[in-house]
């Protein structure tokens, strides 16, 4: 797997992460969602260097013009709730790609375990296509693995880029045994501890709770 962090280079994605972090910041809802599409943004552009591109004629009122554009079958994936803000950014700029929506969520146990139970799921055939994979939150791993073994119904994919704001090292290690050799994952920032819920510290909270409010 190849690991692009993205905050490795000081830009204005620093200023979009620490409003995430901060607690007096990140209560603004509107600002949240806001900020997380923003990276979602940053990370299109960036993801969109690694692309295939074919040559092709453009016709203006004036005349003709060779450009390269994108050349690939793109389809984009995120998984609910926490992932919305994060599908929005890359829709932006990817925007006439095919879009999945998936289910991925902690079923806690009376000993302070969890499983990861995938639900809903809506998607196109995902075979032999580029798939841009959306999850704000890297902590264990493992609500990511499970949602791709869940896509794997729909199709075998020829390449994954996962596109994530926050991780934990931990995490990343875990994903890096179950996804492809050529997966990609594209990183805002990374941390390097997990508490003992899973949980990234210093982390930045609940992405879905501080976008769309508290759940029951």
């Amino acid at each position: 797997m190849t690991i692009h962090q993205l905050d490795k280079q000081d830009s204005i994605l620093n200023n979009f992460i620490s409003q995430l972090r901060a607690k007096n910041i990140q209560k603004d809802a509107m600002r949240f969602r806001r900020n997380i599409e923003r990276i979602g943004e940053i990370s299109a552009y960036k993801l969109s260097k690694q692309l295939l591109y074919k040559q092709e004629k453009i016709s203006t009122p004036l005349g003709e013009k060779e450009i390269n554009l994108i050349n690939e079958n793109l389809v984009l994936c995120s998984i609910l709730r926490a992932g919305l803000p994060l599908h929005q950014g890359l829709l932006n700029y990817f925007d006439d790609v095919e879009n999945a929506y998936i289910s991925a969520y902690r079923k806690h146990t009376a000993k302070n375990d969890f499983e990861i139970v995938v639900e809903y799921f809506a998607s196109p055939s995902l075979e032999n296509k580029t798939l841009i994979l959306a999850d704000p939150m890297l902590a264990t791993g493992n609500s990511l693995v499970a949602v791709y073994h869940a896509l794997l119904k729909h199709g075998k994919p020829k390449k994954i880029h996962i596109v994530s704001v926050i991780g934990a090292t931990e995490g990343i290690d875990f994903i890096k045994k179950h996804f492809p050799e050529n997966t990609e994952l594209w990183i805002a920032t990374v941390d390097d501890k997990l508490d003992e819920k899973g949980y990234i510290i210093p982390g930045l909270g609940d992405a879905g709770d501080l976008a769309f409010g508290e759940k029951l």
